[in-house]
């Protein structure tokens, strides 16, 4: 049996009859398809979605933000939900790219199908297309090639029968999982073929939970059992396996202290005796403090950048060793680690099987529970010291507020500025979900799209988007495709007029945070230092159709994000924050390099800083 259909009618056939399942919970794999059309696409994939109205087409402004939509609502489903992406050829498809290098990174699914040039090359060159005097089989989609987990481009309608079912084996492999990449030229989309039925029967992928090799998680035990110093770091891995409640037993009952990297963060509640908060270069200084002193370190779904490990200085006991618990045999061997390649929560149950009654001395387990509640009341001070009157206020305010107003299942969103380190060590998580940041790319602009397809995963969450005025005037587009869906959640739009992360950066290398404020030209000068720009961002905001709300202090803030809970649409929080006042860090270096030469006094100094830093650096081997 064979069904006559366009290759873009049977891709969407095909793909909405994709399901996945994971320990007997069985769903719809693709939550609809976002798309902005052009003369790549509307024939082809446009007319296959009109065709499809249950595989539901969402309009998009802009095609990277798009895929942030559609990485954030695969981050909130722990990687077993995804979305399609169609645009069409040239800038609609390069567009992408931003967000594929994200999605990659971060190794979360997306799958992107953008337009390409004719197949048949008759009508070449077409509108937007490349051309190389070397070669006609290229085109600006070969791009995606590097920042793709799988590319591949249909030339021939047959070629789908076997694409198709790679482009499923990768988007749901914990393994091998970022943005899969399937370039359709606009003819071919439009080509009818006689498919098998077969092809479009319910298909349902099993996600399935690896266990370890014995010897090697056997070995790890013994590693565990000898350390005086063990420390966790539980990466995103831990989350998106749904290892956090196993995580937490096997903690509370070993004591074994729990540090976080910023996707890992919310694997383990704040309050409870063993965590130790953000760890690495961004981290709390008791988490560095007992990384530092680390002879075990058990890393748990994390793939060690350089945040985590402040740029290889933090783990500085001669003797430490690592056990790397991960899906992906990539990560596990990084650090010249030990490496139990499974599935997080498999891994943990067995290796606390394997360790019985084992738990660190009664001194280090209490050690670590006196951390926690000593950083607790520092938070807590730093909240406080902050909620002044004195304008524009401080940047704490707004994540003490926003963290104490927040109920337990709430999401917090950010992933760029200086917010995301100061979130790193204040913000107390209380569920796996409750902090979203993206922080393998750190991309401006990810923030308001990410508020839309988190909401969209789970709508049963209030969603709280905290983004500065940088990322704001880089990406806001999909105010609009919020309000057009009816999706509502809260952006938290922070001005202080710069980049103020990088402006801080600058400071610190003796770059005295040159070109990073938003300002006139002075004409005796010729720099940019002269007066702040008039730009109004609450109203643009107003003019995408948000309620626009402004707030001056913490308690004007709290009644903000009270009225904006009761609003029956997107709500964006406006609120003026100092430049300069921030939150410190806490003895963890991050390398960035410092010109070795320079006529500046502040250039020189911290050129000294950088080559004393650079020798605490260790390579594992």
């Amino acid at each position: 049996m064979t069904r006559r259909l366009t290759v873009a009618q049977a891709t969407i056939t095909y793909l909405k009859n994709q399901y996945i399942e994971r320990d007997g919970i069985e769903e719809p794999y693709f939550g609809g398809c976002f798309g902005i059309f052009g003369h790549g696409n509307v024939a082809g994939l446009g007319q296959a979605l009109q065709e499809n109205l249950d595989f539901r087409y969402y309009q998009s402004r802009n095609e990277q933000s798009m895929v942030h939509t559609a990485v954030a609502y695969a981050k909130l489903k722990n990687r077993l939900g995804a979305f399609v992406c169609t645009t069409s050829i040239g800038p609609g498809a390069t567009n992408m790219i931003t967000g594929a290098a994200l999605a990659t990174i971060n190794r979360l699914p997306v799958l992107l199908l953008p337009g390409d040039i004719f197949a048949t090359r008759e009508p070449n060159p077409v509108l937007q297309q490349l051309e190389s005097s070397s070669t006609q089989d290229i085109s600006v989609n070969d791009c995606f090639k590097p920042v793709s987990k799988y590319w591949d481009r249909i030339n021939r309608p047959e070629q789908l029968i076997y694409s198709l079912p790679e482009v499923m084996r990768v988007l749901t492999s914990q393994a091998e999982m970022g943005a899969v990449t399937l370039s359709m030229p606009q003819d071919v989309q439009t080509h009818a073929y006689d498919f098998p039925e077969e092809m479009f029967q319910k298909k349902v992928w099993h996600v399935g939970r690896p266990r370890p090799d014995l010897d090697t998680l056997k070995k790890a035990a013994e590693w565990i059992k000898n350390a005086k110093n063990p420390v966790i770091v539980a990466g995103g891995g831990a989350i998106y396996s749904g290892a956090t409640e196993v995580l937490h037993d096997f903690a509370a009952k070993t004591g074994i202290p729990v540090g976080e990297t910023f996707a890992g963060k919310g694997a383990v509640r704040y309050d409870t005796p063993y965590s130790i908060g953000g760890l690495g270069a961004t981290g709390t200084k008791y988490a560095i403090e007992i990384t530092n002193e680390a002879d075990v370190v058990i890393g748990i779904g994390t793939r060690y950048s350089d945040f985590t490990t402040a740029s290889k200085s933090i783990f500085k006991n001669p003797d430490v060793k690592f056990i790397n618990i991960n899906i992906n045999e990539f990560d596990a061997f990084k650090q010249a680690a030990l490496p139990v390649i499974g599935d997080a929560k498999a891994v943990l149950e067995e290796l606390s099987a394997l360790l019985g009654n084992h738990e660190v001395e009664q001194s280090y387990r209490q050690r670590v529970a006196d951390m926690n509640k000593a950083w607790d009341d520092e938070v807590t001070q730093i909240y406080a010291d902050g909620n002044s009157t004195v304008a524009p206020i401080d940047q704490a305010v707004v994540i003490g507020t926003l963290n104490t107003f927040m109920e337990d299942r709430d999401v917090m969103i950010n992933a760029s500025g200086s917010a995301p380190g100061d979130l790193h060590k204040l913000w107390r998580a209380t569920d796996p979900k409750n902090f979203h940041l993206e922080y393998g790319y750190s991309c401006m602009g990810y923030e308001i799209a990410a508020g839309l397809g988190a909401k969209m995963a789970d709508p049963s969450r209030e969603i709280y988007v905290i983004c500065g005025d940088g990322g704001y005037l880089m990406n806001n587009h999909e105010i609009v495709t919020a309000i057009q869906e009816g999706v509502k959640f809260t952006i938290l739009l922070l001005n202080n007029n710069g980049y103020a992360s990088i402006g801080g950066l600058s400071e610190s290398i003796g770059g005295e945070r040159f070109g990073t404020m938003y300002k006139y030209r002075d004409e005796t000068s010729g720099q940019l230092a002269g007066s702040f720009l008039p730009v109004d961002l609450a109203k643009n905001a107003e003019s995408l159709g948000a309620i626009v709300i402004k707030a001056t202090d913490g308690k004007s803030l709290e009644a903000a994000l009270a009225q904006s809970k009761t609003n029956d649409r997107l709500t964006v929080i406006y609120i003026e924050t100092s430049l300069y006042r921030t939150v410190k860090g806490y003895n963890a270096w991050w390398e960035v390099p410092v010109a070795e030469v320079s006529t500046s006094p502040g250039v020189q100094k911290a050129f000294e800083t950088y080559t004393e830093n650079k020798k605490t650096q260790r390579i594992f081997i």
